[in-house]
């Protein structure tokens, strides 16, 4: 028998493993679902000794598949938000156990590949991914465009912006614990539900573990709700959505780091009176001025979303970071712009007190004025951007306060609600 962790005695209702299925109109393939669940809670409670429950979280069905679960013995909870993210935590938040399986009404998944997963559940992982890739993916049960496309691309891009390191983001099996899923607090609604689980997952440090899954035909007499094209890309825009540095703190470095290439150049062919043979000309220098301004407009972007996500509590906090941001607060942002504004500015008399001197003729080369130009807009923006960063941290000047650990690890744990009653049980 597989080593456990410790079992809370305490834990309300006396089940250990719920295993939450949405569902919406899955009437012809539930009864096979809830049959297969129950072969994989008989097998944990031999192999592990655990009890189980099968929670039905029902997302508007109008086929009966209501009747047939609560005829087969599984519990029925009405989710009443509409969207496959939203039926699985509402499942989850209305399930009793201290481990959670989530898994396909459609026949799709087999529920015995979770029972390994609880297995690593107890062994002290928090969240166990399911891997298709790794078990097998049987004939004719993902589209080609899926299978070598779409899961294969979205993997390697959530590995590489969040570093999960799982080799199937996008597996419908998989299993946590429940305090894992309330520490994760998900409010996606839709498909991208999934991502959000393990992004966040990896951002907050919860032990990722992976295990084997088989992807089999589902059961469906109908299409899927899997629409390919567009809930791919939801789930991509939802990357780039929680991963301020590489949606905006990249592209920023790119941008500036070409700019000041081009001024740099420009500058010397400027300074030694070679401007006319210089490979950069004045619609070169125009336009490095621009994306210079851009990428420091990125890179504030990328601050507020960083702030964002400190408060909203799923990105954690960095030594490097905090070292950084003990020098950068509201004032010193506001003094930084208003120094780069006065530069620019001086920068700008100069360039009219040249004009002037030579009668206000046109000058070959508009480099001093760009550069001129765009600190002071990066000023101005330095000091509307710490207004804005001041706002995004709740109105405090102090952007980025360092993390203080947790008394213990009782008090980091949020507290359960007390569960609702029982209609029926799972042996």
């Amino acid at each position: 028998m597989t080593k456990l962790a410790a079992v809370d005695e305490a834990w309300p209702g006396g089940i250990d493993v719920s295993i939450v299925m949405p569902c919406l109109n899955e009437a012809l393939s539930l009864p096979h679902c809830i049959a297969n669940a129950r072969e994989a809670l008989a097998q944990m409670r031999d192999r592990l000794g655990l009890t189980g429950e099968i929670v039905i979280s029902d997302n508007g069905s109008d086929d009966g598949s209501q009747m047939i679960a609560r005829a087969l013995g599984a519990t029925v909870a009405h989710c009443p938000a509409r969207g496959y993210g939203a039926a699985v935590a509402h499942g989850m938040r209305v399930a009793n156990g201290r481990f959670l399986v989530m898994g396909d009404a459609d026949g799709s998944y087999d529920f015995r590949d979770a029972v390994e997963m609880v297995a690593r559940l107890a062994q002290g992982a928090d969240l166990c991914m399911g891997s298709r890739f790794k078990a097998g993916i049987a004939p004719g049960a993902m589209p080609w465009k899926n299978r070598y496309i779409g899961n294969p691309l979205l993997t390697g891009v959530l590995n590489l912006f969040f570093r999960a390191k799982v080799s199937d983001a996008h597996c419908g099996l998989r299993a946590l614990t429940k305090a894992c899923f309330e520490r994760l607090d998900l409010n996606s609604s839709g498909m991208e539900f999934a991502s959000e689980m393990v992004i966040k997952a990896a951002l907050k440090g919860e032990k990722i573990a992976e295990a084997p899954a088989k992807l089999l035909p589902d059961l469906r007499d109908r299409p899927p709700h899997l629409r390919p094209w567009r809930d791919g890309w939801r789930h991509l825009r939802y990357l780039f959505m929680l991963s301020p540095t590489w949606a905006f703190a990249v592209p920023a470095l790119l941008a500036a780091t070409f700019s000041l290439a081009i001024w740099t150049a420009a500058g010397l062919a400027f300074a030694r009176g070679h401007w006319s043979e210089s490979v950069f000309g004045n619609y070169w220098v125009i336009l490095a001025g621009s994306m210079l301004g851009l990428s420091h407009m990125a890179a504030l972007l990328a601050a507020s979303a960083h702030i964002h996500g400190r408060r909203a509590g799923f990105r954690r906090a960095t030594g490097r970071a905090d070292g950084i941001a003990k020098w950068i607060n509201l004032e010193a942002m506001l003094i930084a712009g208003g120094a780069i504004a006065a530069a620019g500015f001086a920068v700008l008399l100069g360039v009219f007190g040249y004009w002037s001197r030579h009668h206000f003729q046109a000058i070959g080369s508009v480099l001093p004025a760009v550069v001129g130009t765009t600190l002071l807009v990066i000023g101005a923006q330095n000091a509307l951007g710490g207004l804005l960063l001041a706002i995004v941290n709740g109105h405090e000047t102090e952007f980025v306060r360092p993390a203080r650990e947790p008394a213990s690890s009782d008090a980091s744990r949020p507290a359960r609600p007390k569960p609702p009653e029982r209609p029926s049980r799972v042996a």
